[in-house]
């Protein structure tokens, strides 16, 4: 079976934590990785569930003529902030 190498960008600490469980259930983090690949690729899912906003059409709407109109502005928790300006 021909192998091919896989780049991922990961937060450092997420890295360190999953390197230590891996070391700790006796596996190396290639091979924990290439576990999910392989159960993505076969189940054709993936190994927990992944759930998106239920947010209608009318209320994105609403939302939007609301930030328009500088009306029920919610703001995001720093950390929250942190975590999303971190993914670009």
């Amino acid at each position: 079976m021909a192998t091919t190498t896989l780049s991922v960008r990961i937060d450092t600490d997420v890295k360190k934590q999953l390197d230590e469980f891996c070391r700790d259930v006796g596996m190396t983090t290639s091979t924990a990785v290439n576990l999910f690949a392989h159960h993505v690729a076969r189940e054709r899912c993936l190994p927990f569930p992944v759930a998106a906003s239920s947010i209608t059409r009318e209320e994105l709407v609403d939302r939007i003529a609301d930030l328009d109109a500088r009306r029920n502005i919610v703001t995001k928790d720093f950390f929250e902030l942190e975590s999303m300006a971190k993914r670009t």
